[in-house]
């Protein structure tokens, strides 16, 4: 990939991704189009649907995980992020960029169970587990036959104010799925035999998006010398230390790192609301909110960031296989397998996380942040295509990055 790919032009940046991804003329077809879908597909998608919703596709560059490169498609409004990813990604090379696990992939069903005696209830469910389980499995021809499919069966007791529940539990391998729809159907299948076997009545069965048994973990070294020395190392640590112990803090230093998660989710027609819920959970583990990302310095004075978190993703069924554009991301990244997706899709996160507090340590959010902001305003204020950059540079050069400003050098 060539250097410097935020310079070129639209086509230039197309020709380039097709050539890496050896897109077909199709596949760049759908690149140049506008978004992907027409109204015929939006509504099979969507209930009542009126027409489309197009967000900015962009890339970021210079991603190298687990030794392989990649061109990470990402999906956002918001501008900065993807700069701010590619810069991070082109220091952690640097060091061998970024590595990355993620060697499950189990989805939690779950079935809630009332009007049961609970301490009775639970030896009986664990003695017909092959049962269950053997039930569970008729429900994916797909997923028996390449050994995967529901594979433990587990009870715990809550409490409510309506008094004790059983909840019945099941681990199922979903493999390269995300693995909503055959979760719930596996716990709506097996509900009434759960029934029958204790006597009580079962009320939701439904998967947990809480997916602890899909985490994915990695790391990166960002070099102390790219980042202006060691000083700016400790500060980038604080910052970290901060957001570990405050949540106020944390709040928007988790924000970030779904800035660059979610918008990597978003391209590849991932389900973003499930991805988000589980992280902030996780965040939440310990019993106070934290910092999904931890730094430290290595024995070189280098800065080394560690994230994990849950990580629910899948490469087939759902969107990622019926929209256009989702499909032509996936071939951009060349994913082959859900945990692949995972780990790049977490490395991004890592990523964005380094840039947002490099920059609250140094120069602070608003300097880089508010030069691509001044465009967005330039154009709403009705500047034209060859005016926006003048006057975006206008507004930052006065420091008066305002919509009436905007407005005043559109119309002089």
């Amino acid at each position: 990939m060539a250097s410097k790919f935020f310079e070129k032009s639209r086509k230039e940046r197309i020709d380039e991704v097709s050539k890496f991804a050896n897109l077909t003329p199709e596949e760049r077809q759908i690149l140049e189009g506008a978004g992907g879908i027409g109204f015929d597909q939006a509504d099979k998608m969507v209930e009542n649907a009126i027409g489309t919703f197009s967000f900015p596709l962009g890339i970021a560059t210079n991603f190298v995980i687990n030794n392989k490169e990649y061109l990470v498609p990402m999906v956002i409004e918001e501008p900065s992020v993807i700069a701010a990813a590619s810069k991070a990604a082109k220091i952690a090379k640097i060091h061998g960029g970024f590595r990355m696990q993620n060697e499950e992939s189990y989805s939690i069903g779950q079935i809630q169970i009332i009007n049961v005696n609970i301490k009775e209830a639970i030896p009986k469910i664990l003695s017909h587990t092959k049962e269950i389980l053997d039930l569970a499995n008729t429900k994916s021809n797909t997923l028996s036959k390449m050994g995967k499919g529901a594979k433990q069966v587990s009870c715990k007791e809550i409490t409510t104010p309506s008094g004790p529940m059983l909840i019945v539990e099941l681990l199922i391998d979903v493999g390269d799925a995300m693995g909503a729809n055959v979760t719930n159907t596996m716990c709506e299948g097996v509900a009434p035999l759960v029934e029958q076997i204790t006597g009580g009545k079962a009320l939701l069965r439904i998967l947990s998006n809480y997916s602890t048994r899909r985490l994915v973990s990695g790391t990166a070294t960002f070099d102390k010398e790219e980042l202006g020395g060691e000083q700016t190392v400790d500060n980038i640590i604080l910052a970290y230390q901060f957001a570990d112990n405050d949540e106020y803090r944390a709040v928007t230093h988790n924000k970030g790192i779904m800035n660059g998660i979610i918008a990597a989710a978003n391209a590849t027609g991932q389900d973003t609301r499930a991805i988000e819920a589980a992280a902030h959970a996780y965040a939440a583990k310990s019993g106070k909110y934290r910092s999904l990302t931890q730094w430290n310095k290595d024995k070189d004075g280098n800065l080394v960031g560690k994230i994990e978190l849950p990580m629910s993703v899948g490469v087939v069924g759902g969107i990622i296989n019926v929209h256009p554009m989702a499909k032509v991301c996936a071939k951009i990244l060349q994913i082959k397998s859900a945990s692949e997706l995972a780990c790049v899709i977490a490395a991004v996160g890592l990523a964005q996380n380094f840039s947002a507090i490099r920059a609250l340590a140094s120069e602070g959010i608003q300097k880089g942040h508010m030069k691509l902001h001044a465009r967005n305003i330039a154009a709403a204020a009705g500047a034209t295509p060859d005016q926006i950059d003048a006057i975006a540079a206008k507004m930052v050069q006065e420091g008066k990055i305002s919509i009436n400003r905007a407005r005043e050098l559109v119309g002089s």
